[in-house]
């Protein structure tokens, strides 16, 4: 199921990448980045699983995929840090956006399709098997292909194994102090969330 996700996941976000207009890359999109600097951004969502299996580690550190957010969320999101990683990584998509997130979803999804699900791969928060990372970059490519639609202002239609999936993060995340009581009253329309509530 988390392979399939992750194919699903992919197809979806190029699919709505096909969707931008020559005039909407450089509208705003999601906080201080632009179309362009969000597609880059999740496009890392493809990119890092190939760069981190081309380093493999000599030990499995994280072992839940909800681990790997949580330790990135303590040490790596510093939002100055995210926002300039973001703009980077629009600015490398080059001249042809919508060709150079083909190209890459191609070339990505053959490699993790030729991967043992037990192969390591290092991550900014230590060693992990390739199947224990997929779930954060399907949740990434998810989450963002939303954020994509919304900016773009066209409808996305999550496919079934991806959503399920994020889903299933969502659940975990939420185990963390504070966070399951407004979601629970939420999603069972009892009270709407507090303005500022994440469980990232």
């Amino acid at each position: 199921m988390i392979r399939n996700a992750y194919e699903q996941a992919a197809s979806l976000f190029v699919e709505t990448v096909a969707q931008v207009g020559t005039v909407q890359w450089h509208l705003v999109a999601l906080g201080e980045w632009t179309v362009r600097d969000l597609v880059g951004h999740t496009n890392r969502a493809l990119l890092t699983v190939e760069t981190y299996l081309d380093n493999p580690p000599e030990t499995v550190d994280v072992t839940r995929p909800t681990d790997y957010f949580l330790r990135a969320k303590a040490s790596l999101a510093d939002p100055a840090a995210v926002a300039a990683r973001g703009r980077e990584a629009g600015q490398a998509l080059g001249d042809d956006p919508l060709a150079t997130v083909q190209e890459t979803a191609t070339r990505v999804l053959a490699r993790v399709q030729q991967t043992p699900d037990d192969a390591c791969l290092i991550t900014p928060v230590g060693g992990m098997r390739l199947i224990d990372y997929l779930p954060s970059r399907i949740f990434e490519l998810t989450i963002h292909t939303l954020d994509l639609g919304a900016a773009i202002v066209v409808d996305v239609d999550l496919p079934e194994a991806a959503s399920a999936v994020t889903l299933g993060m969502i659940a975990e995340l939420a185990q963390q102090p504070g966070k399951a009581a407004p979601l629970l009253l939420a999603v069972t329309g009892r009270q709407p969330l507090p303005a500022t509530f994440s469980v990232l």
